[in-house]
C-alpha cells in the first residue's frame, strides 16, 4: 500500500492568495537540517512517496539540496507542490528534474489572468504558472494540478477543466475552499454556497472524464456529487503522514476527519461509512440543510 509524506518546508510564499489557509504563518522557514530529519523519519516510517510543500517551496535556494536528499533516501515519488510560478524558467525545471523531482503539483485558480491573478494577488502569476505547466509537460513530467474553488471562480470550473485538458495535465483536482487563514478573514467574499457551485464542478468533472484524465473534487460530500461519486477525491487520497512546523500527524486521514463535519442525517446515508463531510467551517457558516442523505 502506498504511503505518502507531506513535508512542509516553510510558510514563505511569493503569492498572497485571498484564500490561503496558512496566511497567518507567513514568516516561518524550516532549516535544511530539520527538513532532512523529517525526510529520514518519513522514510523510516515506510513512506515511499514524498510531497515537498509549504508555503511555497520554490522560493528556497536549497530546494535542490532537499530534493537530492529525498532521492538519496530512496523515495519513489518526489513531488513539488507549488504555485508553479518558478517553472516559467525552463532551466529551473530541468535542474529540479536532475536533482530527482519526478512529479509536480502546480496550482491554477482560473482560466484567464483576470481570475487567477485576482485570487493570487500576484500580477503575471497566471502567465508564469501556465508557461510552467507547458515547460514541465514538454520535459515529459507528471503534472497534477489543484484548483481552490471559491466565489470568484466556481462558475468557471468547466473552463478551468477544459484548459487543463488542453494542457494535457495528468490529473486535476477542484478543491472546495477550506475557510481558514485568509479564507476566514475574507470569508464573505470567498466561500460560495456549495449547492450553487456543485453543478459547475460536475461539468468540470464531465470534461475531465470524457477526456480520460483522472479528476476529482475535494471536500464536497457524496450526497452533493450524485452521478459523480467516483470523482470524490477522498476515495483516492493515500495513507499520509504530515510533518508541519510544530506538529506531526502520522495518520492524517484520521486527523482530516476531525476538521470536517458529519450530521445526524448522515447516519441514514448509504455513503456514511466512506464520506467525510465538508470542512467544519462550512456548516458553521451556512448550516447543514443542503446535505440530504442518499437512501437508495
Amino acid at each position: 500500500m502506498t504511503k505518502r509524506a507531506d513535508i512542509k518546508v516553510g510558510t514563505l510564499c511569493n503569492n498572497n492568495c485571498r484564500f490561503c489557509a496558512q496566511a497567518m504563518y507567513r514568516i516561518y522557514n524550516k532549516t535544511l537540517d530539520r527538513i532532512k530529519k523529517d525526510l529520514e523519519k518519513a522514510r523510516s516510517d515506510g513512506c515511499d512517496e514524498v510531497v515537498i510543500t509549504g508555503g511555497e517551496p520554490t522560493v528556497r535556494r536549497d530546494l535542490f539540496d532537499i530534493v537530492r536528499y529525498a532521492k538519496k533516501l530512496g523515495f519513489d515519488i518526489i513531488q513539488i507542490q507549488t504555485n508553479g510560478r518558478m517553472f516559467y524558467y525552463k532551466r529551473f525545471c530541468e535542474k529540479l528534474i536532475d536533482a530527482g523531482a519526478n512529479e509536480f503539483g502546480p496550482a491554477i485558480h482560473g482560466h484567464i489572468p483576470e481570475v487567477h491573478d485576482y485570487l493570487t494577488r500576484a500580477p503575471g502569476s497566471f502567465k508564469q504558472t501556465l508557461t510552467g505547466i507547458k515547460n514541465l509537460k514538454s520535459l515529459g513530467q507528471v503534472v497534477t494540478t489543484n484548483t481552490v474553488i471559491v466565489k470568484a471562480n466556481y462558475r468557471f470550473a468547466p473552463e478551468i477543466a477544459q484548459l487543463l485538458v488542453d494542457l494535457k495535465v495528468d490529473r486535476f483536482q477542484l478543491a472546495f475552499v477550506h475557510a481558514t487563514g485568509n479564507a476566514n478573514i475574507y470569508l464573505e467574499s470567498i466561500m460560495p454556497v456549495m449547492s450553487l457551485a456543485v453543478p459547475y464542478l460536475k461539468r468540470g468533472m464531465q470534461i475531465g472524464n470524457e477526456a480520460g484524465i483522472p479528476c476529482s473534487v475535494e471536500a464536497v460530500p457524496f450526497c452533493m456529487m450524485r452521478g459523480y461519486e467516483k470523482n470524490v477525491s477522498e476515495l483516492y487520497i493515500p495513507q499520509t503522514e504530515v510533518r508541519e512546523y510544530q506538529n506531526v500527524f502520522l495518520h492524517f486521514e484520521e486527523t482530516r476527519k476531525t476538521i470536517k463535519r458529519k450530521f445526524p442525517q448522515c447516519r441514514k446515508c448509504k455513503y456514511n461509512s466512506i464520506c467525510e463531510g465538508p470542512w467544519k467551517e462550512y456548516p458553521e457558516t451556512f448550516g447543514d440543510s443542503e446535505f440530504k442523505p442518499v437512501l437508495e
